[in-house]
């Protein structure tokens, strides 16, 4: 339950940060064009709303609705989800949305995508000034990576190090380059050896979802004990370095934690070096699979590379990196349209998991970056309902010079928002499937 709080506190609150600054994007344009912003909503409010309050001489109305699928502003004049048909079927005003030129609201329309991207640059900005990068290279996996059976499957094995891809060089690992590869090079044993990906290669990785194809390996050395555990008891040490479980080799974080599993709620012999001998002591592991220790930190292992930013270095590192995860979100987006992209489209659950089980602001400010940039992708996808909807009919209307009737207008506006709920009710099915039959 704990980790349930954790993880959906998480999402609410950057799920409400991004509605937030996407919504003030239209407010602040429409603002600026001098037309009339009705509401300012955080969430739905369909029949009440849990808070609200409008200031003195505003003709904004403040508030948070009870239904937490997004937000909205309402704009005077302007067809909507709303569908304010008396608003409409009244003379335009000019503070109406309605009564400016085109270029002005096309302006208004995207100022919600526009805010996005420039918030997720903000938080990558910031990212990088107070954490700075670490990196780890590939080249300083020295013990190597670990793979997944689908990995196994396709060639690669335990210990291997990803060297090159179709004859470049890949520094850091990037799993959608390494699915459009066509040969994957890695260093086996001191041997370099050639792997041919297969074209289905990105389609099995989706079609895995949380599944994880390659991990560091990491070599299990105690970085401490907890007291009056059973290791502890049992008389291990900060520096053992566990290498076999009842004499069956094992010497990876990820091999000793399965014959840990394996053997659970009971006794077995641990193989270790301490000091450079070898020792072999009995320890108890309880019902969960635990002996009650921690691993040494990954910087004990291998050279992380650490880099750290001025202020003002960090705005071009912000900028960087939102094109670099927008341009692998689009590319990844083909994937979406075959079977196994569109079984593994989620809803809020989904997303919810990816959020860590331990609050941790590094990765939460990761992520809403990395989300906001989805939300402003998405939402300029000509879709009716979506601002890229209304910002593709603006456009025609530049071009041709001809406005749209508001009679198609609202028709488009229904059936976009017909595509969304149905959109919507098959991607939070699929988390319900897979919770049922996980």
């Amino acid at each position: 339950m704990q980790v349930f709080l954790i993880k959906a506190l998480q999402l609410i609150l950057a799920f409400s940060i991004l509605v937030i600054v996407h919504e003030f994007g239209h407010f602040i344009f429409a603002r600026i064009f001098k037309v009339r912003v009705e509401k300012f909503y955080l969430f739905f409010n369909p029949w009440f709303s849990l808070f609200k309050f409008k200031p003195k001489n505003s003709h904004t109305e403040y508030g948070v609705g009870w239904l937490p699928l997004g937000g909205y502003v309402k704009i005077a004049g302007m067809i909507d989800e709303s569908m304010d048909k008396e608003q409409l079927a009244k003379p335009p005003q000019p503070w109406e949305f309605r009564s400016k030129k085109a270029f002005p609201r096309l302006l208004i329309m995207g100022g919600g995508v526009l805010f996005n991207f420039i918030l997720a640059v903000l938080i990558y900005a910031g990212i990088a000034y107070h954490w700075g990068d670490a990196i780890l290279p590939l080249r300083n996996m020295t013990n190597g990576m670990e793979f997944s059976e689908y990995g196994k499957s396709v060639g690669f094995q335990d210990g291997d190090i990803i060297y090159s891809v179709d004859g470049q060089e890949m520094k850091e690992l990037d799993l959608q380059k390494l699915g459009e590869a066509g040969i994957v090079t890695v260093k086996r044993n001191g041997n370099f050896e050639d792997i041919y990906i297969p074209e289905d290669f990105m389609n099995n990785i989706i079609a895995l979802g949380n599944t994880k194809f390659t991990w560091v390996r990491l070599p299990f050395v105690v970085g401490d004990v907890v007291a009056d555990s059973h290791a502890s008891q049992a008389g291990m040490m900060v520096n053992d370095s566990v290498v076999a479980i009842n004499s069956v080799p094992a010497s990876s974080y990820s091999e000793v934690v399965a014959k840990l599993a394996e053997n659970k709620d009971s006794k077995i012999d641990v193989s270790l070096y301490r000091n450079g001998e070898m020792m072999t002591i009995p320890v108890v592991i309880d019902e969960a699979g635990k002996i009650g220790v921690s691993l040494k930190d990954m910087s004990f292992f291998y050279n992380i590379e650490y880099k750290k930013y001025t202020f003002w270095q960090s705005f071009p590192v912000g900028i960087h990196k939102c094109y670099d995860r927008l341009a692998g979100y689009v590319s990844s987006l083909k994937y979406l349209f075959t079977k196994e992209g569109a079984q593994s489209l989620g809803g809020f659950i989904a997303i919810g998991n990816i959020f860590p089980s331990a609050w941790n602001w590094y990765s939460f400010w990761s992520l809403t970056a990395l989300l906001s940039i989805m939300l402003g992708f998405m939402n300029i996808l000509p879709i009716p309902a979506l601002d890229g909807g209304h910002i593709f009919f603006l456009l025609y209307e530049i071009i041709t010079r001809r406005k749209p009737s508001e009679k198609f207008l609202e028709r488009a506006q229904v059936a976009g928002m017909l595509i969304l709920f149905a959109l919507m009710i098959f991607a939070n099915g699929n988390d319900i499937i897979k919770l049922l039959f996980k």
